[in-house]
């Protein structure tokens, strides 16, 4: 099972989900505003992708970050804080592709998403 975690409202989320739908693409939607970035997931994904492109350090919630809470986040263990206190620093979506289909992808690319639906 696809699951596709991210915000209801990002438009990067929203053409995403846009996409698996038009392709035909079961999905599980987990809204990080509701859910919360589940810890678990948060560890996996920083082993397949790496902390730093979770980190989404282009987005208005780091702009608004104060300076301090800023610099604690320039390394994993102060990324993982900051991204589990405040959802949306995390770059969306994440999608787990399920067993087999290659672990996680971070962002939206349709072109790259083809192959992963077995269309590409």
């Amino acid at each position: 099972m696809v699951i596709v975690y991210g915000i209801p409202n990002c438009d990067t989320v929203k053409k995403a989900r846009a996409w698996l739908t038009e392709q035909g693409v079961d999905y599980r939607f987990h809204d990080f505003k509701k859910e919360g970035v589940p810890p678990e997931r948060l560890d996996a994904w920083f082993r397949a992708a790496g902390w730093e492109l979770l980190l989404n350090r282009k987005g208005t919630t780091w702009r608004k970050l104060d300076s301090a809470a800023q610099l604690a986040a320039q390394d994993a263990a102060g990324a993982r804080a900051l991204m589990l206190r405040e959802a949306s620093v995390v770059k969306r979506p994440v999608v787990e592709w399920g067993p087999g289909a290659g672990a996680i992808t971070v962002g939206f690319d349709a072109q790259a998403w083809l192959a992963r639906v077995g269309r590409g």
